[in-house]
């Protein structure tokens, strides 16, 4: 893929506007970045780096000695011709912890009231970290507002999160794992995918709250490892255990611990290992005092998806339900600390008829603790297990599908209009659940 060049305008000359502005530069563009700082625009046009990154100050001066870069306060010279419109200035957090978008909304008016300046469809960029909320709510309706016309109309608008760490910030931009371009509009995503042709990456085009809501994603998985690696190592100290070595050799495991395996929203976690583990765990910690919050919480917010999940059934008020599946995992008949277990409990003491269906449970080949625990949660499982599919479906309002067993599959098409089909574990794609 080739790369068209274009006359971009950068708004912000902070970390991620300055490496933005430099490697466009760098590739060919025309860029003028915009600041409200007159020291940070002087900087630039010196052909210095307004911030300590390594590898940003050659792409600045060698960009701005041969006059692809430079920078201004001026936002109607900015916009002229203007071909793509980055926003990278801050987000930083208010004093309660809410998100301060105030800085994105006044560049957004800013850019708003000079798009007419700009070039026949200039394409308005967000790459400042910024909520979904913020995004619909506030800057959105201030950039049509200044516009006087909606996005798509002469102009488009996209979310593109930048995932650049300071200190490899150049070596991130040249080398992104996939780029997002979350957009309703078929003329911004070909406009960006475009500008960034020389880019060896996947464009992934996704719609304006799933874009920003994945740098989040990101950002928080990246503290909770942080924090995860922490306490573990808190906990290996206690016991002498050399808490590097632990997390080296849980990395090593490349097939469920650092990959992808658990990172499917769905059903709450039960069985016989991970409900026990934590018990255990959150009692070794307290029983050496030890403070590890993100271990304590596992088992707690496991409970508020159970809840989530209970809520969900309850909230359309009809008294028959049916289950696809009980094991707490497809392929098994393992019932023990089931997530649907309890919430067939929990259905039942609220007078809803539940019938169930899972192929792999059989209460008459039930042994030993397995049997023990359904007898103590449901002991008239007899009652309520169905033995096709078809029963449960024809005596059901609404229909609850609880383990990815691959029986399930065409429960969709076997459903009548008026009944409710509820996928907890995300077997089908949204049009049909």
């Amino acid at each position: 893929m080739t790369t068209s060049y274009k006359n971009i305008v950068v708004f912000g000359m902070g970390y991620v506007g300055a490496v933005t502005a430099a490697v466009l530069a760098a590739e060919g563009n025309s860029v003028i970045g915009v600041d409200t700082n007159e020291g940070k625009v002087a900087t630039i046009n010196k052909g210095e780096t307004p911030v300590l990154e390594p590898g940003l100050k050659e792409l600045i001066r060698a960009s701005v000695d041969q006059g692809r870069l430079r920078a201004t306060r001026d936002v109607a010279e900015a916009m002229t011709n203007a071909d793509v419109v980055f926003v990278c200035v801050g987000t930083p957090s208010s004093h309660n912890g809410a998100l301060d978008s105030s800085y994105v909304e006044a560049v957004c008016d800013d850019i708003g009231r000079y798009l007419g300046n700009a070039s026949e469809f200039p394409v308005v960029v967000v790459r400042s970290t910024v909520l979904p909320n913020a995004i619909e709510e506030t800057i959105v309706p201030r950039l049509e507002s200044a516009a006087g016309k909606p996005i798509g109309d002469g102009y488009g608008f996209a979310i593109n999160p930048e995932f650049l760490r300071e200190g490899t910030s150049i070596t991130d931009f040249y080398h992104p794992r996939f780029t997002i371009i979350g957009c309703a509009e078929t003329e911004t995503a070909e406009a960006l995918i475009a500008l960034y042709g020389f880019l060896n990456t996947k464009f992934i085009q996704t719609d304006r709250s799933a874009a920003p809501l994945v740098k989040y994603a990101s950002n928080a998985f990246h503290a909770l490892k942080v924090v995860f690696a922490n306490e573990i190592s808190a906990l290996c100290g206690e016991v002498g255990a050399d808490g590097v070595e632990v997390m080296r050799t849980f990395c090593m495991d490349t097939a469920l611990n650092i990959s992808d395996a658990y990172l499917r929203p769905g059903m709450a976690f039960g069985g016989s290992c991970l409900p026990k583990d934590a018990r255990a765990l959150n009692y070794f910690a307290r029983s050496r005092d030890i403070d590890a919050p993100l271990l304590t919480g596992i088992l707690s917010s496991n409970e508020a998806q159970k809840r989530r999940s209970l809520e969900s059934i309850l909230a359309h008020g009809r008294k028959r339900v049916g289950i696809f599946g009980l094991s707490f995992k497809a392929g098994t008949d393992d019932l023990r600390e089931s997530p649907l277990v309890d919430m067939v409990e929990v259905l039942l003491g609220k007078g809803i008829q539940v019938a169930i269906y899972d192929g792999r449970v059989s209460l008459a080949h039930l042994v030993g603790t397995n049997r023990d625990y359904m007898e103590q949660h449901i002991p008239h499982i007899a009652a309520l297990l169905k033995a096709d599919i078809p029963t449960v479906i024809d005596t059901s309002e609404v229909v609850v599908i609880g383990n990815r067993d691959p029986d399930f599959t065409d429960i969709p098409r076997l459903l009548r209009q008026d009944q409710i089909l509820i996928d907890l574990v995300g077997l089908f794609d949204n049009t049909q659940a």
